[in-house]
């Protein structure tokens, strides 16, 4: 295997790139000029060092605590849980949403081992609780693992005083938020519903 099979390999591993287009990306950068491929390689190898969870919601960040959690003009009160750190990003996009984020790191999927306890969410009834947040979002995909990860958060914060709703219907059953448009996920937020 030469150099150009390993990139193509290696490209082909990302989600969403097959080996045709992991092919073209890699002859792309053949033909690409050299301080292009130079700062792309900086920016894929320092990447991991550079970009870390904020230690306050999950998210992807460059400085801890990331810029939302940072922003004082956020409604601190409004707490939108969601599964990934990329949903963040997801719903920002959207302009609709003007609250906090809490990542869980996945959802409850006993089949892969996964439960509560893996995820985030025992920091995220302590921040319900320390900092009077009065509305949380359940924002976890329509998925089956989504649906008993949002009723198991539900159920725990049932006595907490919170009003706790979900997305509404929009987002079809199965999806990902990632994949979402912005006028739809805008519509689910509008018409979220009492959980």
């Amino acid at each position: 295997m030469n150099a150009l099979d390993e990139v193509t390999e290696s490209f082909s591993r990302l989600p969403g790139i097959g080996k045709k287009s992991a092919g073209r990306i890699a002859n792309f950068l053949l033909r690409a000029d050299e301080s292009f491929v130079q700062r792309f390689a900086t920016q894929v190898s320092t990447l991991k060092e550079r970009i870390k969870p904020c230690s306050v919601c999950g998210a992807w960040t460059e400085n801890d605590p990331c810029p939302i959690c940072s922003d004082d003009s956020r409604d601190r009160k409004t707490l939108c849980v969601v599964e990934q750190p990329q949903d963040v990003a997801t719903i920002e996009n959207a302009r609709e949403y003007h609250g906090l984020f809490h990542v869980l790191g996945g959802v409850i999927a006993p089949l892969d081992g996964i439960g509560p306890d893996q995820l985030r969410i025992a920091s995220l009834i302590e921040r319900v609780k320390k900092d009077g947040v009065e509305e949380v979002i359940l924002a976890t995909n329509p998925t089956v693992e989504g649906d008993t990860t949002a009723l198991y958060i539900q159920r725990l914060l049932q006595d907490s005083g919170c009003k706790v709703t979900k997305l509404a219907s929009g987002l079809p059953v199965g999806g990902d938020l990632e994949y979402i448009d912005r006028l739809t996920l805008a519509r689910s937020f509008q018409g979220r519903a009492s959980f």
